[in-house]
Formats: C-alpha cells, structure tokens, sequence
C-alpha cells in the first residue's frame, strides 16, 4: 500500500455550540404566528390532505398554539385545558370553539364546491 495518498478528510460541519436545535413544532408556531397568509395555506393544505378529522383537528390546534392558547381559549369562552382536549385527536369541538380558532388567526370559515 505504499505509494497510495490519503484521502483528504471532510471538513466535518456541526452546528456552533451555542446554536439552539428548534424542534419542527416549535418552527411551525412561530412561523404560524407571524404569517396569516401562510396559516391561511397551511390550513387549507390540512383541509385538502387530511383523511380523518383528527388531522383537522390538529392542524387546528398548531394553528391555536401559534396564537396562543390562553387567548384563543379566551375568545372561544374556554378554558386553556378545555380547548386542548376539543383540538386533541379524540377531541370533539363545537362549532364555536372551532370559529374562534379561526377567528384569533385572522380567518373565517367558508365552503366551497367540491372538486
């Protein structure tokens, strides 16, 4: 084996240790937040490709995150803990609970043709 060079070893990239992971959930919140337009689409992406209306539901409660649960909980006449378990999975909201989300980010509730 002699004669043969060595490779050059890769400049490893890692991330300053100072530099703070931020979890996906955590993203999507504060860009959810700052953008009505995009939770505009995100919620009618949710609508569109959502198979069961738990994924609806929590794509809801992303959105009441975002918001802040205490004032979406506020506007909607629940309590914070309430309006987690109606945005949950196994949740069942009101029609009401789920205008209010609506409401705090800024969008209303509208029905279009099937396609």
């Amino acid at each position: 084996m002699a004669g043969r060079s060595k490779k050059a070893a890769k400049p490893v990239n890692r991330r300053p240790r100072s530099a703070v992971a931020t979890s996906y959930d955590q993203w999507a919140r504060r860009m959810l937040a700052a953008d009505n337009d995009l939770t505009c689409e995100y919620l009618c992406e949710v609508l569109e490709r959502s198979e069961t209306p738990e994924e609806l539901l929590l794509g809801l409660r992303r959105i009441a995150e975002a918001q802040g649960m205490s004032r979406v909980a506020e506007a909607a006449g629940l309590s914070r803990e309430s309006l987690y378990r109606s945005l949950s999975a196994s949740g069942n909201p009101r029609l009401s609970t789920l205008v209010a989300v609506l409401q705090v980010a800024g969008l209303k509730l509208s029905v279009r043709p099937a396609a």
